[in-house]
């Protein structure tokens, strides 16, 4: 198809845009019923002029690049999205059906000016979206350049000028050298390891790194399938994790990892088969990162545990706390020139990948780890869980979100804790606190609290916070 027979197609008819596809950190929605083909190909276009706009560049002398991941209709939608940018002039490199990673280390790593990966990530079977970075690989959000492709979109487009080129390359195997160098493979000894794809991208692009380093693997929905026959790819949900828990304590495994859809969030089941938090798997990272880069500089997310700036504080690094989403950690990531970034939900980004996010380089460290340690996963983590005591992220549905948040305000500052409104609101005493954000798409507000004197103490607290929150 060529970008002027998409041209004519989208200007001889109305292309819907139902606005809540829009989210705050990509663009996601349900295939055929509110994404499709012509409005795929409208987004294309919008990316190219917002890309031209922050680049202060003409839209013929930009350079995208272009993946995709295993849904069953992300071909189809990913040579729309290929059009869409070809009809505004842009030169896209198309690197096929990738994981998500593997597109922001294009866009890095040849200093392109934007990348457009078509995804749903975690979501289930019906749905498709599109995750958008700019130069640098730093992720569009709702604040900067995804509200502007749907003004765009919503005022109408008009003509395009067509001429934009293309070209397909193969990245898996300079993506796989690349993240290798973040670990010394050379100390990895032959570990039984448990993994599961979810039927994502994380077979094709992390399996070989794990056969070459000679681990003994008990691979589960590797294979790419956009039919997801396992489980929906969102190890985040219990019900989706039930299976490689219980796979690790029946092969008697020294560690678990699972991958979400586009596989650039990874998960760990320790020996004893217990999914490891988010903040303690992230005071892990930063203390492996800190022994080989000593006194950096760390982000942390407003919901974590304070065992990561604790530990950072105790090995000479800097702990900072930043606002939760990939947009805030890459660009603060650049600004303060941190090594890391962990957040609650799985999220791991390394500023010598672009400061990008991924799901190879923390399964990688994991290995090095537990390869080095010459002790169980779990009993490295019980050191963290007898100090601190976490809820985990608890919903709760609410009339008003803002004025509820207010109310938490009032009430424990004038008891004196300590009040942080970095985002939502975090609340600080001594010996315990908590964070209470407002989802971006519900109408929910989300507790993570922390107890640092016993676990009684801590589901009292939780309680006492989740009854004013839902009175």
């Amino acid at each position: 198809m060529s970008a002027e027979g998409g041209l004519a197609r989208l200007t001889c008819r109305i292309v819907k845009v139902p606005s809540e596809i829009f989210k705050a950190y990509d663009i996601r929605g349900l295939y055929g019923e509110q994404i499709d083909g012509d409005l795929a190909e409208a987004i294309g276009r919008a990316f190219v002029r917002v890309l031209s706009q922050m680049t202060g560049r003409d839209t013929a002398d930009l350079g995208i690049g272009l993946g995709h991941d295993m849904r069953l209709e992300a071909p189809e939608l990913a040579e729309r999205y290929l059009q869409g940018m070809l009809a505004e002039g842009a030169h896209v490199i198309d690197i096929g059906e990738v994981g998500s990673e593997m597109l922001y280390w294009l866009v890095g790593s040849r200093e392109l000016d934007g990348g457009l990966m078509c995804t749903a990530s975690h979501n289930p079977k019906a749905y498709t979206g599109a995750k958008l970075v700019k130069r640098g690989a730093i992720a569009l959000s709702g604040d900067s350049g995804i509200t502007d492709i749907r003004d765009m979109l919503e005022a109408g487009l008009g003509p395009a000028p067509g001429g934009g080129t293309s070209e397909e390359i193969k990245i898996y195997n300079p993506f796989r050298a690349a993240a290798l160098e973040f670990i010394d493979p050379t100390v990895i000894k032959p570990l039984k390891v448990v993994v599961d794809g979810g039927n994502g991208m994380a077979g094709p692009m992390v399996g070989p790194l794990l056969e070459y380093l000679g681990l003994e693997l008990d691979k589960n929905y590797f294979i790419p399938d956009g039919n997801f026959p396992g489980h929906e790819p969102n190890p985040m949900l219990p019900e989706n994790r039930a299976f490689i828990m219980e796979r690790v304590v029946e092969t008697g495994a020294d560690i678990g990892i699972a991958w979400d859809g586009d596989a650039d969030r990874c998960f760990f089941i320790d020996d004893k088969g217990e999914f490891v938090a988010g903040d303690f798997l992230t005071t892990l990272l930063a203390e492996s990162l800190l022994t080989k880069q000593p006194g950096a500089t760390i982000l942390y997310d407003v919901r974590a545990s304070r065992a990561v700036a604790d530990t950072v504080e105790r090995l000479g690094g800097t702990a900072l706390e930043n606002r939760v989403g990939h947009a805030f950690f890459k660009t603060r990531m650049r600004e303060e020139d941190a090594i890391f970034g962990g957040e609650v939900s799985g999220h791991y980004y390394f500023r010598d990948f672009y400061c990008a996010d991924s799901g190879t380089i923390p399964a990688l460290l994991m290995l090095e780890i537990l390869s080095l340690a010459e002790r169980p996963l779990s009993e490295m983590l019980s050191e963290l869980k007898a100090k601190y005591f976490i809820s985990g992220e608890i919903n709760s549905e609410v009339d008003d979100a803002q004025a509820k948040l207010e109310e938490i305000v009032v009430t424990y500052e004038a008891q004196g804790a300590k009040i942080g409104r970095l985002d939502g609101v975090s609340v600080d005493f001594d010996d315990w606190h908590f964070n209470v954000r407002a989802s971006n798409t519900e109408p929910l507000l989300r507790l993570c609290l922390e107890s640092l004197v016993s676990v009684e103490d801590m589901e009292a607290r939780r309680d006492e916070v989740l009854e004013l929150i839902r009175a």
